[in-house]
C-alpha cells in the first residue's frame, strides 16, 4: 500500500467512531424513507439469516481466518485457562445476569413506562439473547483487538457444543416454558457459513500463498491488505442492519431505548466479568480479549428466530432480539476500544507478544488518536 493510500486509511480507521454513527443514522433513514428495500433485502433470508449481512460477515472473518496457523491449535490445551474463563462466564453467570439485570428493569424501573405483558416478553427475549454466546461476530472482534485467532476458534467451538445441550435447559427453567423449540436449520447453518465456510477458504489461501511466495510476504505484504476489507464490511453490515430494523426504531424510539438499556448493562458487565478475570488469571492480551468477547456478544440469530418461534413476529421478545441486534455492533466496538486501551497493563501482568503485522486500528472516540 502507497503512503497516501496508507494516510487515507489512518484517518478512515481514526475516526472509526464517526462512521459508525454516520452509518447507523444512513440505515436507519433509508430503511423508514423505503421500506421496500428493506422488504428486498429480506427475500434473501434462510434460517432466520440474512445472506447480504452472512456475505457480509464472512468478509470480517476471512481476514481473521488468514491469520490461523492449524499448528498452533494443539498448543490450546497448554493455556486451559483461557476456555474456563470463557466458559464459566458464558454458562453460569451471564444467563442469570441477563435474567436478573432485565426482571429489575423491566419489572421495576420501567414498570411505569410499560404493561406487565410486554414487561414480560421484553424479559424473554432478554434471557434468549443471554443464552445465547456469540458464534459468528467474535472473530471480527477478536480480530480488531489483536486476539489469538486459533484461540478465538477453540472458544467459539467450545462454547457451539455446549450451546447444544445447555440453551434449552437454561432458557426453560429461566422463562418457565417447556418445549423450546431448536432451530438446528439456524445452528447448522450459521456454524457453516460463519466458521467452516471462512476457515477453509483461510487454511487454502494460507497454504497455498505460503507455499508459493513464503510466510514473510504472507504475513507482510498479503494479510495486511485485508485491514480495509473488514473495516468497510463493518460499516456495510451496519448500514444493512439498521435498513432491516429502520421502520422499528421510527415507531418504537421510547421502548427501543428502554430495552437498550439493560442489554448495554449487561454487555459491559459480562465484558467486566471476563476480562477482568483473565486479568487477574494473569492471561495474555490475546486471550483475555477474546474471552471476554465471547460472552458479552450474542448469536442473534439463534435468539430472533426462537423468540419468534415461540411468542411470533410481532411479539415484545421478538423485538427485545432485534434491538440486540442494533446494541450489538457499537457496544461492541467500544468494548474493543477498551480492550485495546488496556492492552498495556494486561501485558503488564504477562508477557505479550507484539501486535501482529497489519493490525487494524482500534477504533476511538471521534477526534482521538489511538496509541
Amino acid at each position: 500500500m502507497n503512503t497516501t493510500s496508507s494516510k487515507r486509511m489512518s484517518v478512515f480507521e481514526r475516526y472509526l467512531t464517526l462512521w459508525v454513527a454516520l452509518c447507523i443514522a444512513a440505515g436507519t433513514l433509508i430503511g423508514s424513507r423505503w421500506p421496500g428495500l428493506a422488504e428486498f433485502f429480506d427475500r434473501f433470508t434462510v434460517a432466520q439469516i440474512s445472506l447480504p449481512v452472512a456475505i457480509l460477515i464472512w468478509l470480517m472473518i476471512y481476514p481473521m481466518m488468514l491469520k490461523v496457523d492449524f499448528a498452533s491449535i494443539k498448543r490450546v490445551g497448554e493455556r486451559k485457562q483461557g476456555l474456563v474463563v470463557t466458559t464459566v462466564v458464558n454458562w453460569l453467570i451471564k444467563p442469570f445476569t441477563m435474567f436478573g439485570i432485565a426482571w429489575l428493569f423491566f419489572n421495576i424501573i420501567f414498570k411505569d413506562l410499560i404493561t406487565p405483558d410486554l414487561a414480560q416478553q421484553y424479559l424473554a427475549g432478554a434471557v434468549l439473547l443471554g443464552a445465547a454466546p456469540c458464534t459468528a461476530m467474535v472473530f471480527v472482534w477478536s480480530y480488531l483487538a489483536d486476539g489469538d485467532p486459533a484461540y478465538t476458534l477453540v472458544q467459539v467451538a467450545v462454547n457451539d457444543l455446549i450451546m447444544l445441550v445447555a440453551f434449552v435447559p437454561i432458557v426453560s427453567v429461566l422463562l418457565g416454558v417447556s418445549g423450546v423449540p431448536v432451530p438446528w436449520d439456524t445452528l447448522a447453518l450459521s456454524v457453516v457459513l460463519f466458521v467452516v465456510v471462512p476457515l477453509a477458504a483461510g487454511w487454502f489461501t494460507r497454504r497455498t500463498l505460503i507455499k508459493s511466495h513464503g510466510e514473510r510476504w504472507f504475513s507482510e505484504t498479503f494479510v495486511p491488505r485485508f485491514g480495509p476489507v473488514t473495516i468497510v464490511a463493518l460499516l456495510a453490515t451496519l448500514v444493512l442492519i439498521f435498513i432491516f430494523q429502520g421502520e422499528t426504531i421510527v415507531a418504537n424510539p421510547l421502548h427501543i431505548l428502554l430495552i437498550a438499556i439493560p442489554l448495554s448493562i449487561q454487555t459491559f458487565l459480562i465484558f467486566g466479568i471476563a476480562y477482568g478475570w483473565s486479568y487477574w488469571w494473569r492471561l495474555e492480551h490475546p486471550v483475555a480479549a477474546p474471552a471476554g468477547f465471547i460472552g458479552a456478544s450474542n448469536f442473534f440469530e439463534l435468539a430472533v428466530a426462537v423468540a419468534i418461534a415461540l411468542y411470533g413476529l410481532t411479539s415484545g421478545a421478538a423485538l427485545a432480539t432485534v434491538v440486540g441486534v442494533l446494541v450489538e455492533v457499537p457496544l461492541m466496538l467500544s468494548l474493543v476500544w477498551i480492550a485495546k486501551r488496556t492492552r498495556a497493563r494486561v501485558c503488564a501482568r504477562h508477557e505479550c507478544a507484539l501486535p501482529r503485522v497489519g493490525a487494524a486500528v482500534e477504533p476511538v472516540v471521534s477526534g482521538q488518536e489511538g496509541d
